[in-house]
């Protein structure tokens, strides 16, 4: 057979709220729905719905702006008070040029707005900011459902992303359990036994991508993905996302 991969969305899964049992939730919800979870199969997991697990929601009428955050916002034209807590969220800024607010947040993502999220969450009054720590995050997770269904399964933490010389937005992966974000193919042959050199697939970050296409971000409410079918991933226990950070001095365009 031709090599197939099938990704699912798993609905039927309720708003979440602070201190939600998440993995439980999905694992009911792929019970409703009559999908058989297996080893080896990657499940993609919308941030939003795990930093609301997480309590990671911050009320906008609970935050003060800070000078700075007003100068950025009149810059930007942004809510002064996103801007502040994007600004919590940040290492250092990156770009503020015309509405874009680029900065490298904490955790070393380099993206709009640190992650910071005002869809999906409240309305308008919330906002959600990215988990304190993505990787343990997708390693609970993973822990948890192998607890509740004696399967082994990768997990991706995913979010939405932009980048710097293409339009338009793609899920990446900013916390991986159980899968090596990165799959090396430097000294495979090609088609004509040329040995490659420079190979290195962002592996989690195509699977973030693909969940995305059943993932919905308005009103499907499918805030979660099943990948079956794709082997060629690595399983790595120790795994971070942070391995998909480009380091600073081979940046091409700073």
């Amino acid at each position: 057979m031709a090599p197939m991969v099938l990704v699912v969305g798993v609905e039927g899964i309720p708003l979440i709220k602070p201190n939600d049992d998440l993995a439980k939730i999905i694992c009911e919800a792929i019970r409703r729905q009559g999908v058989v979870l297996e080893d080896g199969d990657i499940l993609v997991v919308s941030q939003t719905i795990v930093s609301k697990a997480e309590g990671s929601v911050v009320r906008l009428d609970e935050v003060k702006p800070s000078v700075q955050a007003k100068i950025f916002a009149e810059a930007t034209g942004k809510d002064p008070r996103i801007v502040e807590v994007i600004l919590r969220e940040s290492r250092k800024i990156v770009r503020l040029r015309h509405s874009h607010l680029i900065t490298q947040t904490r955790h070393g993502f380099v993206c709009a707005n640190a992650g910071v999220d005002v869809s999906n969450v409240s309305g308008g009054f919330s906002v959600a900011t990215l988990p304190k720590n993505p990787d343990e995050s997708a390693k609970k997770l993973r822990k948890k459902i192998k607890e509740l269904t004696g399967k082994d399964v990768a997990v991706i933490i995913s979010d939405t992303s932009g980048r710097p010389l293409r339009m338009g937005q793609i899920n990446i992966a900013i916390g991986v359990s159980g899968i090596n974000p990165l799959l090396d193919r430097k000294g495979e042959k090609d088609l004509f036994g040329y040995q490659l050199k420079v190979k290195e697939i962002a592996i989690a970050d195509e699977l973030a991508s693909a969940a995305e296409l059943v993932i919905g971000e308005a009103d499907e409410g499918i805030p979660v993905a099943i990948i079956k079918g794709y082997k060629k991933y690595v399983k790595d226990e120790k795994a971070s996302a942070k391995k998909l950070n480009r380091p600073i001095k081979y940046d091409l365009f700073i």
